[in-house]
Order: C-alpha cells, then structure tokens, then sequence
C-alpha cells in the first residue's frame, strides 16, 4: 500500500520551535482545492477554482511549515519525506510468489456447490484481463470435497441397486418376479426426491447416504409378499388367486414392520443438538421411502403379480435355477427346520447360550475405542506457526520461508501452499478465522487428490509436523489435518478449560497441565490458547503536574500517538488512486525508552515539557488477549489425538489431572469436542430407548399381546452384539455414526421377528400345536428373511468398503449395521422360536 510517510526530527522541530501538529496542519492547510465562486465577463459565466493540490510527493518538501527569525522554514529542512510502501506487517505467499488472498463465501441457506461453480466461471472471465504475469490459484475450495463425497455416495447407490437386483434374482429365479420387485426402488425414490424439492432439500452427502440405507430396505415389503404369492402359484393356484390370498396372510406382518421402522426413523427428526441438526433429513428420507414401499408391496405388487406371473405347465421343462439353486435352498430350508427343533427341545440350552454370547460381545464395548464425529482426508493440512513474542515480522518471513523449502522438497503429495506470515494493523478479514501476529505464520496447504498420493493426510501432518519441532526459533506450533479458515472446531480435539480470574494464577496452572499432559501416549499438537504475556511500554501521568500545566491525559496521550504512530495529515491524489500522507518522528528518535521520555510538548501557555517530567514509562508484560465463557475468564489447554481415540484421550487426560492440584477459586473442565461426544452420545442413548419403547408399543397394538412384542424385541439386543463384534473385529471406533447404525438396526432387525411371529400366529390360528407352528413358520418364512436380510446387507456394503473421498464418515454406519444385521439374523432365527415356545401356552 503506497504511503508518504513525513519523517520528521525532533531536535530540529525543537530548535525551530515547530511542533507535529503545525507540521500536519501545514500540510492539511495546503493540500486543498477550493471553488472561489463564479466571474462574469461579458457574455459568459466563469467558475473560478483554486487548484492547490499536491502533484507529487516532491511538491511537499518546499511547503513552508513556518517562520523563524524571520525566514520561512521549509518541511525539507526538518524531516524526509519518503513516498514509499507501508511499513510492512503482513507477508502473504503462495507456492512461493507474492499473493492477495481473498474469500468467497456464501450467503446462508445456499447451495456451496452451486455459488463455487458461479465463482469459477466469473474467475474465467476475470483471467482474460489481468495481466500475463497475474496468476490465480485455487487455495481451498470446500465444494470439491462436497463433489467428490457425492460422487462417491453416488457410487455407492448404484453398486447397492445392482446387489439387491442380483439377489432378487438368485432366491427367485424369474426375471418377471424380479422385475415386479425392483420397480419398488424408483417409485420409492422417485418420492424421495419430490419430497427434497418440495421442502427445499438439496442432494447433499446426507440424503444420498439416506437413500443408500434405504435402498436395501425398500424391496423387504415386496419381497415378502411376491415371495409368498409365488408359493402359492407353485402350489397350483391362479396368478390372480395366488395374488389375493397371499396378500392377505402377509399383509399386516408387512404393514407392523413398516410402523416399526417409523418408530425408529421418525424420532430422529425430533432430536436436538449437533445430532438431530445431520441427522433430521436421515429420518425424514428414509421413513417417506419405506411409507411408500409399503404401499407399493401391498397394492402395485399384487396387482403386477396377478398380470406378469403365470402357473407352469407340468411337461415345461425346469429352469437352471430351479434345477440348480431351488434343491439348495430347500436343503437350507429342511436344515433350518431341523435345528429348530432341536432349539425347541433344548430350550434352556438356547436360552443360557444365547445370554452368555450377549454378555461376552457386550463386554467388546468396553475395550472399544470412542469417538465423537469421523475425520475424513479432505486434502488440507493448516498450521500455526509461533516465533518469540515481539519478533519484527521480516524475521517470522525467514522463518516461514525455512518451512515452505522443507515441505516443497520433501512432500511430493503438496500440490499449493499458502502462507501469511505477520498481522495486518487494520484488523483484515484474516484475522477473522486465524492467529495473527508480528512473530505468528499461518499455512494452508492443499493436498493432491486423494487417488493421486499414497500417504493420507494424517501421515503428512506428522511429516510437516515433526520437522517445523526441528527449528530452534519456534516456540509453539500446531499442524492440523484438515484444518484451514473457517473449517470450524476440529471434530476430535479435547478442551481442558480452566476458570479463574488470576492471570498469573491461571497461566501457571495452564503451563503445568500442558507440561503433565505432554507425557500421555497420542497427546499432540499441545497448545494454551492464552498465548504468552507481551512486552508492553505503559505510561503513567503524574495528574498533578498536568494540571498545572494545563495538560490532560487525551491531550499529551493523542501527542505521543502522533509523533510514535503518527498523525494523518492529508490524502494524496494520482491518476485516481488515493493513499495518506502521515507525519510522525522519524526511526532513530522512537525506538528506545530513553527516546520516548524525551518527547517535548508544548503547553497551552507556550512552554516546553518533556514527556518525563509528566510521568514515569514502566516495561511490563500483560495477556495479549482476556477470553471469557459463562461471564468467566478462561485459558484453554487444547490437546489433539495421534492415533488414538478422543475417548481414550480424554480418560488419560483426566487420569492426570487428578494429579494437579487445583487452587482456591479456579475450576477445571474438560470440554470440546470430547464434550460434543458425550452430548450426542446422551442423545443417542435417549433416541435407543425411545425407539425401543415405540416399537413395543406398535407390535403390541398390532399383536394385542405384551408377550410377542418382547420376544420380537429380544431380536434387537443381539443386534447390539454384531454391531460390537464388527467394530471390534475392523478396529472401528463406536461414534456418533455407528451408534446411529446401532440404533437404525432395531427397525431392520425386528422385521425379521415379526415376519416369523406372525406366519406363527396365523399356522397356530389353522390349528397347528405352538412347536409345530413355530418349526413350520420357520421353514417357509427362512428365504423371505434371508432375501431381506441380504438386500439389506448388500445395499449397506458399498458404504461400508468405499475408499472414497468422504466415505470415512459413513463407514462406520455400513460396518454397524451390517455386523449387527449378520449377526442378529443367525442368533434371532433360534432364539425367536425358543422364547416364542417358553412364553406360549400350548392350549391357547
């Protein structure tokens, strides 16, 4: 920024007996241009105007700045005037090459991808105009990352649409059948997106995972009543016979399960906090989506099923399928059968086993990691960089030039760095979304795309890491992956927050815990958000004196300001641009104490006062900054982990802190996101037993008995079992994803209860005695629910397997709600006729 700074000095100002501010005025009075009123002559009307304006810096030198001994004094004969750049207190480079970093962002409630491809193609038109050597680079782009995980959800969907087809077609074998099933999926979805367009929903990484969920759970309802309307047809009845009886024994299991489902994924848009804020669109999806399954399985499927499906003649020869895959699945059948009467006469046998294994996967939770939300790669890395306090800003360029050389040689994976090493004194953007300081340097880095490196961002965070340690001259630093401006709270750090209004008290406390908390395993990235106290120069008046010389405290306060700072004197004008002509002692006159106190001002009545004999100048150090929470001041020791889970961070980090002794009138917190964790993880646990709770409710209605409810919801706890196996055995953490998945597996588990209860109730209805009923119902209900099962399973795994962008946060889901489906699917098919027998009575 182009600036004429007046460098004036102060021995020569006292000799001539001038002061800043007559230098100032001077030049104010000068620089004018003033209308002078209008001149008639003759016919015309003439507007008069004084041009008094500088024309170049060179023109204020000869400014006549007063008189002494009766000859004029010009500016040039008591200071040097410089037409130079600002001084400088702000370096910014990106791979190396001078920068202005500048910022997008979009206004709230619209679309990221949508604004960032605007702002492209505008950047496009812009770039015909600069100049050859004007380059603009992309630092971060937040809608990339939002591309690419779509892309990959996208991915994702579709592999779950070609499982499930496949599956279909496996147990069936008929490409009419299988047809009749799928056409549920766009119907579905079809629904799901005017759902989005109406409430002004965009297809966003939640949606898309919504659908990803429920595309394996759409086709349960038709599959149920397709897979017995083709019963009866190969029992001989008519398509159109077939279609109406079928229907009619499985439509209410169909409807219960769909209410069930409800039960579970409605909730979800009634929670509060950091969860029902990802989670409301999750619930509204999937519950519009199986609505209208439903009502497709039992209306659209029945009525295609009577017109598509067609009885086989006896002399037709059999298909590969049912030469091949049929005998198989009967064998599955028949063994199925077997083994549940075996359950039934071993009842207790089953029972006291099936509480042992729940016990003992239970007990895995213990020793699994817990977390709060998953990081996943996005590409950045930031850093905070700190030199010693006070350290003028051309030294922190050095070092921040140190740094980029090392990373430049060293990480191929970087494709840009960015870097800004000082603080700009007009409080920019910048200093919105980071740290500044004369001694502080801020880097972003962005990563080669994901496919393209080898190393995941985490591993190069270390790298970068452990070598800025390396440099002597750096007194803290932190390296965060995935870091960068306006990427908010880091989803896995913890807060130790300590309250107390001493400063010396609560910085002494602040360093002890960073030295304790340093030795823990996984502790990295260490820092005291109360930075270290700076030097400060603090002038104290003697009020007193100042009075008697006519003084007061805004009057020699604004004169030290000028002289120091200096003063704005006037705005120049060039080819119309405008920058500031300030006036202020020159260098040599204010860089010591000494030189401070010799500041002279003029009193109101002509004499001449030095700063000293007002006051005393005192050297101390004060906080650089006071934050407060809940009206209290606080000093934060942030802690991030390094290869352990924040869960496992935090039990360590108050371990230790029981260690500390805490002083009289400070308290500690452990806060964060460690405490977001506990509150999602508090709605997690209220969402289960509400969804539990409903669900009860439903079956019960549905069943009019308080007994085939419980057995049925027995089928959900073992879920909870595969859902701690699959974690376990991955080396996933439990967070707030997977407990979700843990909770959305009530509502897919049960499904496959109720479908077996009730076939039990309606053979019993028919006469059958309870353990008949329950081996018959088992046999001729396995390939529904394994179908089910397996779309289910199928339609979650391309989530649970994706490596790409994104698909870290997901993951977790897909590996719960598998394990616990596989899992909940082998031990509830024993266990649910077990207790169903237990809790029957065999007359009734």
């Amino acid at each position: 920024e182009r600036v004429v700074y007046v460098e004036s000095d102060p021995q020569k100002l006292y000799a001539y007996n001038l002061t800043i501010e007559q230098v100032s005025n001077a030049i104010r009075m000068e620089n004018l241009n003033v209308p002078a009123g209008n001149v008639r002559m003759g016919k015309e009307d003439y507007q008069m105007r004084i041009e008094g304006e500088f024309k170049s810096s060179s023109d204020i030198e000869n400014l006549v700045v007063g008189n002494f001994n009766g000859k004029s004094i010009f500016l040039k004969d008591i200071a040097v005037v410089n037409d130079t750049l600002k001084d400088l207190t702000m370096e910014e480079k990106v791979n190396g090459r001078d920068a202005i970093r500048f910022f997008v962002t979009k206004q709230s409630g619209t679309n990221t991808v949508e604004v960032a491809n605007e702002v492209k193609k505008q950047m496009e038109i812009v770039k015909q105009t600069l100049p050859a050597d004007v380059q603009i680079n992309e630092i971060f782009d937040f809608s990339n990352f939002i591309k690419s995980s779509i892309t990959g959800l996208s991915d994702a969907l579709m592999y779950a649409l070609i499982f499930v087809v496949l599956v279909i077609l496996f147990f069936l074998g008929r490409w009419r059948a299988t047809f009749i099933i799928v056409l549920t999926i766009p119907i579905s979805l079809i629904v799901s997106f005017i759902y989005l367009y109406v409430s002004g929903s965009s297809l966003n990484v939640i949606s898309l995972s919504s659908l990803t969920i429920a595309i394996g759970m759409v086709v349960d309802d038709a599959i149920v009543v397709l897979e017995n309307i083709s019963k009866h047809i190969e029992r001989g009845s008519s398509p159109r016979e077939a279609a109406v009886y079928a229907t009619n024994e499985v439509w209410l299991s169909v409807i219960v399960t769909t209410m069930v489902i409800l039960a579970v994924f409605l909730p979800l848009t009634l929670v509060g906090g950091e969860t029902g804020m990802m989670f409301k669109e999750l619930g509204y999806i999937v519950s519009i989506t199986v609505t209208m399954s439903t009502i497709a399985a039992i209306t659209l499927t029945p009525t295609l099923s009577s017109l598509l499906l067609k009885l086989k003649n006896k002399d037709e020869k059999p298909s590969w399928h049912k030469r091949v895959i049929v005998p198989k699945l009967d064998k599955l059948d028949g063994f199925y059968e077997r083994t549940v009467r075996w359950g039934l006469r071993n009842r207790w046998t089953v029972v006291i086993s099936a509480i042992l294994i729940f016990i003992s996967s239970m007990s895995l939770f213990s020793v699994i990691e817990k977390g709060n939300l998953p990081e996943s790669d996005q590409g950045m890395i930031a850093s905070v960089i700190e030199v010693q306090r006070g350290t003028r800003v051309e030294e922190t360029v050095l070092t921040s030039r140190k740094i980029e050389k090392f990373i430049k040689e060293n990480v191929p994976e970087i494709e840009l760095v960015s870097s800004s090493a000082g603080a700009s004194d007009e409080g920019s953007f910048i200093a919105l979304f980071s740290t500044t300081g004369t001694n502080m340097i801020n880097l972003n880095i962005r990563l080669k795309d994901k496919k393209d490196r080898d190393k995941d961002v985490w591993e190069l965070a270390s790298i970068i890491r452990e070598q800025i340690g390396t440099y002597p001259e750096v007194i803290d630093y932190t390296v965060t992956p995935n870091g960068g401006m306006m990427s908010g709270q880091q989803p896995n750090q913890v807060d130790v927050e300590i309250f107390g209004y001493d400063f010396d008290i609560t910085n002494g406390l602040a360093q002890q815990i960073k030295d304790s908390l340093s030795t823990i395993k996984g502790a990295t990235d260490i820092t005291v958000s109360r930075k270290n106290d700076k030097a400060q120069l603090q002038i104290e008046f003697d009020r007193e004196k100042l009075a008697k010389l006519g003084l007061n405290s805004a009057m020699v306060s604004n004169a030290v300001r000028n002289r120091v700072s200096g003063q704005i004197a006037s705005l120049m004008h060039d080819d119309g641009d405008e920058f500031k002509v300030i006036v202020r002692y020159n260098e040599e006159s204010r860089n010591s104490i000494s030189d401070i106190e010799d500041i002279t001002f003029t009193t109101p009545r002509g004499e001449k006062v030095k700063l000293k004999e007002l006051g005393v100048i005192k050297e101390l150090w004060s906080p650089p900054s006071i934050t407060h929470k809940r009206k209290e001041r606080t000093v934060t020791v942030v802690v991030k982990p390094d290869g352990v889970s924040i869960g496992t961070l935090a039990a360590d980090i108050n371990k230790k802190l029981e260690t500390i002794d805490v002083p009289q009138g400070v308290l500690i917190n452990v806060g964060g996101a460690f405490e977001s964790m506990q509150e999602s993880f508090a709605d997690l646990g209220l969402l289960l037993l509400l969804a539990l709770a409903l669900v009860y409710i439903v079956m019960a209605s549905q069943f009019e008995s308080f007994s085939k409810p419980f057995v049925i919801t027995l089928s959900a706890f073992f879920g909870f079992s595969g859902v701690a196996i699959a974690l376990f055995i991955t080396g996933s953490e439990l967070n707030m994803i997977s407990g979700l998945g843990a909770i959305l597996l009530i509502g897919i588990v049960v499904k496959n209860g109720i479908v077996l209860v009730d076939y039990t109730n309606l053979l019993r209805d028919r006469g059958l005695e309870v353990n008949e009923a329950l081996a018959q119902a088992g046999k001729s209900r396995l390939r529904p629910v394994l179908m089910t099962a397996t779309t289910t399973i199928l339609g979650m795994l391309p989530m649970a397997l994706s490596t790409s962008e994104g698909s870290e946060v997901w993951r977790p889901m897909g590996i719960a709600v598998i394990g616990g489906l596989i899992f909940s699917t082998i031990v509830t098919m024993i266990i649910v006729p077990v207790v169903y027998s237990l809790m029957s009575r065999h007359g009734e």
